[in-house]
C-alpha cells in the first residue's frame, strides 16, 4: 500500500490508508486512546479502541517511529479534517527514553530559555511551531531566488577558505590549511565583483564568518548571507530599487502563502509602500536628535536606537516596514565603494522593522581609481591577496553595485523573533559551537 502524507489524508475518507511517522502525542479520553502521528506534512489523528493495539504502545515515548494502517473517517475536529479508525500499528523503531522537552507543547522563546532550546535542538526542532520558522525561512530564500532568476541573475558559489582577509580587519577566523594558515571568508565580496566581468548579474546565498566578540540579539559568528552584484547600472538608485523590489516580492509572497503560520506566531502586520522611503544619514541624525534630545550628529553611522527610531517613523508615518538610510559620510566608506563629489558614499542601508538587513553600495569600477583608494586606505596593492581581484578591474568592469543581505535577520524580523539566533537551526556565537 502506498504511503499517504498527513496533509492529504482527507482525500482518502472512506478508504484504507497507510501512514508512517513519529508518535507525537498520546492521550486517553473516556476509555478511548488517541494518538497523533507526525510526518513531514503535519499530524494525523488516530483513534485506537482495540486493547491489543493500545498495548503495542505500552512504555513507548514520543518519537517512536510507527506505521499505521486503517480506515479514514471524516472528522472536522482532527488535523486536516479526517482521522484513522480501526488501526493496525507497527512499531518500526521504539523509543523508551523520555525526551528532554515536551515537543507537543509550545516551546518558550524567552531569553532565559534560549540555551535550553538550542542545547536540545535535535529534539526541539520536532515541535510543529518551531518547524514553521524554518519552513518560512526555506520559502523566503526560494522567493528571493525566483525573483533574481526572473531578473537574469546567475547563481554562483565562491570559496569560503581564503588565503587572506579580503576586506581587511582582524575579526577573522584562522584555520590550519595543510602547511599554511587560511581564513574563513567574511563575504564573497571580491569574487562577486570579479564575476560581474563574466555574467553581469550574479548572486550567492552562503555562509559567512565574522569573529566579532559580540553577544547581542543581532549578531552571529556564522551567518547566512545573500550577496548580489549587478553590472552596467545607470545609478545607485537602480541597485537600491532592485534590492527593495526583491525584498518586497519575498515578503508579499511569504505573507500570502504562510498567512496562518505567521498569524499563529503573532508576526506583525506587513506594511509596504510603493516606493521604499529613503533618508540620508545626516537627516536621520538630525531628526533623531530633535525627537529624543540625544545628539548623534557626530556619528558616522546610525546607532542601533536610531535604526529602530527611523524604522518606526517610516512604519507609522509612511506606511512602510522598509526604509533606506543613504549617503554615508566618506569616513565610513571602504576602498571598493564609489565616493561622491559631495563627500558622501553611494551607499544605502536597508532597514526592516528596526534592523539593518542589507548594505547596498555602488562600487568603484575604475582600475586607476581603485589603486588610488586602496593606497589611501593603507593597503599594499602588490599583496598576493589582491592580485586576482585587481585583474578584474584591469581587464574591464562596468559600473556595478550590489548588496550584502542578512537572511537570518530577514527571517527574524519577518516572524517577529526577539533574537536572530532563533531564526537559525544551529546558531553559532561566541559561546556556542554545538550541537
Amino acid at each position: 500500500m502506498k504511503r499517504v502524507i498527513s496533509r492529504d489524508i482527507k482525500k482518502y475518507v472512506g478508504k484504507e490508508a497507510l501512514i508512517k511517522g513519529w508518535l507525537h502525542k498520546k492521550r486517553m479520553l473516556g476509555g478511548l486512546t488517541f494518538i497523533n502521528v507526525r510526518d513531514r506534512g503535519g499530524l494525523t489523528q488516530v483513534l485506537i479502541e482495540d486493547k491489543d493495539e493500545v498495548e503495542k504502545l505500552r512504555g513507548l515515548q514520543i518519537g517512536t517511529v510507527l506505521e499505521v494502517t486503517g480506515e479514514v473517517v471524516d472528522e472536522p475536529r482532527a488535523p486536516f479534517g479526517a482521522e484513522i479508525h480501526n488501526p493496525k500499528l507497527t512499531v518500526t523503531m521504539p523509543v523508551t527514553d523520555e525526551p528532554p522537552v515536551e515537543i507537543d507543547k509550545p516551546l518558550s522563546h524567552k531569553s532565559e530559555h534560549l540555551e535550553t532550546l538550542f542545547e536540545n535542538r535535535v529534539v526541539t526542532i520536532r515541535n510543529l511551531q518551531e518547524q514553521k520558522i524554518f519552513k518560512i525561512r526555506s520559502d523566503l530564500t526560494r522567493y528571493i531566488r525566483e525573483f533574481l532568476h526572473d531578473n537574469d541573475f546567475t547563481e554562483i558559489d565562491t570559496p569560503k577558505l581564503l588565503a587572506g582577509a579580503t576586506e581587511g580587519g582582524a575579526e577573522v577566523f584562522e584555520v590550519k590549511y595543510f602547511d599554511k594558515v587560511a581564513i574563513l571568508a567574511q563575504s564573497p565580496q571580491f569574487y562577486k565583483q570579479i564575476m560581474v566581468g563574466a555574467f553581469e548579474r550574479v548572486y550567492e546565498i552562503g555562509h559567512s564568518y565574522r569573529a566579532e566578540p559580540s553577544a547581542t540579539t543581532r549578531h552571529l559568528t556564522e551567518l547566512t548571507m545573500l550577496d548580489i552584484e549587478m553590472g552596467f547600472v545607470e545609478s545607485h538608485q537602480e541597485v537600491m530599487d532592485m534590492v527593495a523590489n526583491m525584498t518586497k516580492h519575498a515578503l508579499r509572497r511569504v505573507y500570502e502563502e504562510h498567512a496562518d503560520d505567521l498569524k499563529s506566531m503573532q508576526a506583525p502586520e506587513l506594511k509596504l509602500a510603493d516606493k521604499v522611503p529613503a533618508f540620508t544619514i545626516a537627516e536621520i541624525h538630525e531628526m533623531y536628535t530633535k525627537a529624543t534630545k540625544t545628539d548623534t550628529t557626530g556619528e558616522k553611522d546610525l546607532i542601533p536606537d536610531e535604526e529602530r527610531w527611523i524604522a518606526e517613523y517610516a512604519r507609522k508615518q509612511l506606511g512602510s516596514d522598509l526604509v533606506y538610510a543613504v549617503d554615508f559620510p566618506k569616513v565610513a566608506g571602504k576602498f571598493y565603494h564609489k565616493f561622491k563629489d559631495d563627500g558622501t558614499v553611494a551607499w544605502g542601508d536597508l532597514l526592516f522593522r528596526g534592523l539593518e538587513i542589507a548594505t547596498v553600495p555602488l562600487r568603484e569600477n575604475s582600475y586607476e581609481k581603485m589603486i588610488e583608494q586602496m593606497k589611501s586606505a593603507g593597503l599594499d596593492v602588490e599583496h598576493e591577496g589582491f592580485k586576482y581581484y585587481l585583474q578584474a578591474f584591469k581587464y574591464g568592469l562596468p559600473m556595478h553595485g550590489g548588496c550584502g543581505f542578512g537572511i537570518d535577520r530577514l527571517v527574524q524580523k519577518t516572524i517577529g523573533l526577539a533574537n536572530v539566533k532563533e531564526a537559525c537551526l544551529f546558531p553559532r556565537d561566541i559561546n556556542r559551537l554545538t550541537p
